[in-house]
């Protein structure tokens, strides 16, 4: 019998694995995808049932150059090649559609999404 997992517990600034994949409509990613955990620690309870989330993307184009930061990579994030985070896509997740990696953002890259976020969201 496997043994039994509590709720999946996340961090800022961590990178996650969505699975985006089945039910997307147009124009919405369609596709298993990495993307940083941008919530607080300590805003929901860890049994809360979903993650804020904005996707990482290596498609230039749909980076809007005020509204997504730039990702190198590096042994800490994982990535192989240059990506971008989308703060425009920031997203509300089932943690059922995540799965945790152990890759990371840096500090200065989560408070520069977030400012976007802040941004796009017009406060």
């Amino acid at each position: 019998m496997p043994a039994e997992t509590g709720p999946l517990v996340l961090h800022a600034g961590e990178i996650v694995l969505a699975d985006w994949r089945g039910d997307a409509l147009p124009k919405e990613p369609n596709k298993l995808r990495p993307a940083v955990v941008v919530e607080d620690d300590g805003l929901f309870a860890p049994s809360y049932p979903n993650a804020i989330l904005v996707p990482l993307t290596e498609d230039a184009a749909l980076a809007i150059p005020d509204l997504s930061v730039p990702i190198a990579p590096t042994a800490e994030n994982g990535c192989g090649r240059m990506c971008w985070a989308v703060s425009h896509l920031v997203a509300t997740t089932s943690k059922a559609r995540l799965r945790a990696t152990r890759s990371r953002i840096t500090a200065g890259q989560l408070v520069a999404i977030r400012r976007q976020i802040a941004i796009a969201v017009g406060t």
